[in-house]
């Protein structure tokens, strides 16, 4: 017969295995510490590694892809992560946009795009505010808009802080081609 003293002699928390007082609420995903997820990233889902998916993936939870995805990501009002090794050949349609893997495909961020000095885009972009850090490659189109008008100065400043390596930069009303 199981006794509640049993636990405490194996080591395990008072509540059983993998159950503790802090344990996180019921339907969200408990990461491991092996992970590449940042803790405070607030993550609600996670394609890992070695996972691959061809498809649509859609809904308005948190993702964080590390792994392979191939078709169509549409977060309406969550934000995707592209891992430092994720793979994405997908159209990518959410609130906020990182990108710390490889992504093949259009990115709209409604709000953000945000991609980091390990991040590697083939794409158009399209968002209201764009991040891009120093080492970042981007081969496509980038489309600003704020919903609110700029003026040709502060156009072509947000244009040139986007191609810090070089390359040619033309502006035009409401978007940089880079």
């Amino acid at each position: 017969m199981w006794k509640k003293e049993d636990v405490k002699s194996q080591g395990l928390p008072e509540n059983g295995p993998g159950i503790s007082t802090g344990s996180p609420a019921i339907g969200s995903v408990p990461r491991p510490p092996s992970t590449s997820v940042p803790v405070s990233a607030g993550v609600s889902a996670c394609i890992s590694q070695g996972i691959r998916i061809k498809g649509e993936v859609t809904g308005t939870e948190d993702l964080f892809i590390d792994g392979y995805l191939e078709g169509k990501v549409n977060l309406s009002s969550g934000s995707l992560t592209v891992g430092p090794n994720g793979e994405v050949k997908a159209d990518i349609f959410a609130r906020e946009v990182i990108v710390r893997g490889r992504v093949d495909g259009r990115i709209v961020g409604r709000e953000m795009i945000q991609l980091w000095s390990t991040g590697n885009v083939a794409g158009d972009l399209q968002t209201e505010r764009l991040t891009i850090e120093d080492g970042a490659v981007l081969r496509g189109r980038v489309e600003i808009e704020t919903g609110k008008p700029i003026d040709k100065h502060t156009e072509a400043r947000a244009a040139v802080a986007g191609t810090a390596k070089g390359g040619v930069v033309s502006v035009s009303s409401g978007s940089a081609a880079v």
